[in-house]
């Protein structure tokens, strides 16, 4: 599979390891940056990795910050892009079974490593249900989108 992924300063250790491990099981990935702990605004790097995600260049996109909610945000804004912020793989999974979700973002200062790792490959590997409740929820949810 084909990932972005993208982090600020907070997360600069949680996306080499994530990177290296998915790199290790074959999967191309695509690194937005930043590579430095220099202070910087996670908004330029959730764009990065959604724009990639909407474009198609990839498959899925992975965003970390801090917290992982503004770089949630951020990703969110960018039409076309369902991101889900998780912090377990029961999250993961219903993401992405329910809101066919495009992008993960999780947060270096709130879970552990083991835990993110476990997250990544939930989200990865759990398709969209295709649920007739669910596909009506996502096409509202576009139509929000679409008229703003």
């Amino acid at each position: 599979m084909k990932i972005a992924i993208g982090n600020d300063h907070g997360a600069v250790e949680y996306k080499d390891i994530i990177k290296a491990m998915l790199t290790e099981e074959g999967h191309e990935v695509i690194d937005c940056g930043t590579n430095s702990t220099d202070s910087c605004d996670y908004p330029d790097y959730a764009k990065a990795v959604a724009d990639k995600v909407v474009s198609g260049e990839v498959e899925k996109g992975i965003v970390i910050c801090g917290t992982g909610i503004g770089i949630s945000i951020a990703a969110n804004k960018v039409k076309g892009i369902r991101c889900g912020l998780c912090t377990n793989t029961t999250m993961a999974r219903l993401t992405r079974e329910h809101n066919d979700a495009n992008v993960l973002s999780m947060g270096q200062r709130i879970i552990g490593i083991e835990t993110a790792k476990d997250i990544v490959h939930t989200f990865l590997s759990t398709p969209f249900s295709n649920g007739e409740r669910h596909k009506r929820r996502i096409e509202k949810i576009t139509e929000i989108e679409n008229n703003q």
